[in-house]
């Protein structure tokens, strides 16, 4: 085969994988030889050579035969020892011409070893199981991550946990890996952030060290990536990201992923990185409830016993703060340490008084306000519909009834005029909100399951 010939095929396989495939996988190949009806090949390292064997040895085969050559199957090796020039016995092999001008050359490469320490962010001690607080919001999160914990196979991969700010989802993350590290000091595990991940991403394009990114990341074997959402709207991140996942998954390896809202309402995220995410078991962190609340007050208010010994809080403190303020467990948490700071420093005990007056400032703020928008999530999490049908035209029964509850509670529970609600339900008619209202306010009578349902969202929306 001439060069002429395979710089033929090289210009096909550019077409049939993509560019970003080609000047990955295949650029980086060396031609050796064709003899009896094999064509082979060597890859500068054992994971592009796997790689490689796996995913792209039938275009290569594919195109070789196009361009007339008697090729049966394709090789792909490692060479042992790689020359400085030319190949062992100084004859210069053909190698596979690169799509663009030729790059200053890089950096030696340098494998991670299985010992190596991996490049994630550091772990928080706090953050461990037995620190989490576990009630009906948040169990199967913490079902769930505790599994993946143990560090054997599981039947769902990925994990993907979801949730508003400060529900728990990283001390879960943090959780996970703190168990694996104690119970299965042989797996890699890697925890980091999606910005951190983005930013070894690019870091290794400006180094040229790209090939070292690809091989650190796929040879870890729990992969946990805190803040997903991050990488939406970066389409080269969005890329590595979807190959490193695949990559993993096809390994048996275990993933882990959080962010701020379910996959499928990322904005600006891949269809095919969604559906990915989508593939293993989604599990939404559900806003605290009262009785979850109090129990991380209690439990809080017994650590800090060590610290403040002789500090007293009075009856019912604890059960105003759980009531009242509701945003997100680090406030909630932020609360308590101001209070017991606040009574050690002027030697008092914390009285219903002395909180009120403490947490002043915190107590305005977590007013509780519900929005449209909060509603809408809601509700079409709760009859398993798309967010975008809900507030979309379609008017099947199975999205209609939907909408007009999501009405309803828009009505209920903002001081949004019905025109304001009309226009986030796509733009429709103030009367078409009211009609929506008044169906399900005549139903709720009649029909006990659909009283249930608006009971239901109505004590999630306002805990």
């Amino acid at each position: 085969m001439t060069d002429d010939t395979w710089g033929q095929v090289c210009n096909e396989l550019q077409k049939a994988v993509g560019q970003n495939n080609y000047t990955t996988w295949i650029a980086p190949l060396e031609l050796i030889d064709l003899e009896d009806g094999i064509a082979s090949f060597q890859a500068p390292t054992k994971f592009m050579c796997d790689w490689v064997s796996r995913n792209f040895a039938e275009p290569i085969l594919s195109e070789l035969r196009r361009a007339g050559v008697s090729a049966e199957r394709v090789n792909i090796s490692v060479p042992s020892r790689r020359p400085m020039n030319g190949s062992a016995n100084g004859a210069t092999r053909p190698t596979v011409p690169a799509p663009a001008p030729a790059a200053p050359v890089a950096k030696p490469r340098k494998t991670p070893r299985p010992d190596e320490p991996l490049p994630g962010a550091p772990l928080d001690s706090r953050f461990t199981f037995d620190s989490f607080v576990v009630g009906k919001p948040n169990e199967l999160a913490h079902a769930a991550a505790k599994r993946v914990a143990e560090g054997g196979p599981v039947t769902f991969n990925p994990l993907f946990l979801y949730g508003g700010v400060g529900l728990g989802k990283t001390h879960l993350m943090h959780a996970i890996a703190h168990d694996l590290q104690h119970q299965r000091p042989d797996l890699r595990v890697l925890y980091l952030s999606a910005e951190q991940f983005m930013y070894r991403f690019v870091q290794a394009l400006r180094e040229k060290q790209i090939m070292d990114f690809k091989e650190m990341f796929r040879s870890i074997d729990v992969l946990m990536v805190d803040d997903v959402q991050f990488i939406a709207g970066k389409d080269s991140t969005q890329e590595e990201f979807f190959h490193t996942f695949n990559a993993l998954v096809d390994q048996g390896k275990q993933i882990v992923i959080s962010a701020d809202r379910a996959p499928g309402e990322i904005k600006d995220l891949e269809e095919r990185i969604k559906s990915r995410l989508s593939c293993g078991l989604v599990v939404d962190l559900h806003p605290t409830d009262y009785e979850l609340r109090l129990g991380i007050l209690q439990t809080k208010t017994e650590a800090y016993k060590s610290e403040y010994p002789d500090l007293k809080i009075a009856p019912g403190v604890l059960e105003f703060v759980a009531h009242r303020i509701t945003s997100n467990v680090r406030i909630l948490e932020g609360a308590l340490t101001r209070l017991f700071a606040y009574g050690s420093l002027i030697g008092r005990e914390i009285t219903m008084d002395l909180a009120q007056e403490c947490l002043k400032d915190q107590l305005r703020q977590s007013e509780r306000k519900v929005t449209v928008e909060e509603i809408q999530r809601k509700v079409a999490e709760h009859y398993n519909v798309r967010l975008s049908d809900l507030v979309g035209p379609k008017r099947l029964r199975a999205i209609a009834r939907p909408r007009q509850v999501a009405m309803f509670l828009a009505k209920s529970l903002t001081t949004r005029s019905l025109p304001d609600i009309g226009r986030r339900f796509g733009g429709r008619d103030h009367t078409t909100i009211m009609h929506g209202i008044r169906k399900i306010e005549e139903l709720r009578g009649t029909d006990s399951q659909l009283a249930e349902d608006i009971e239901l969202l109505r004590r999630l929306l306002e805990s």
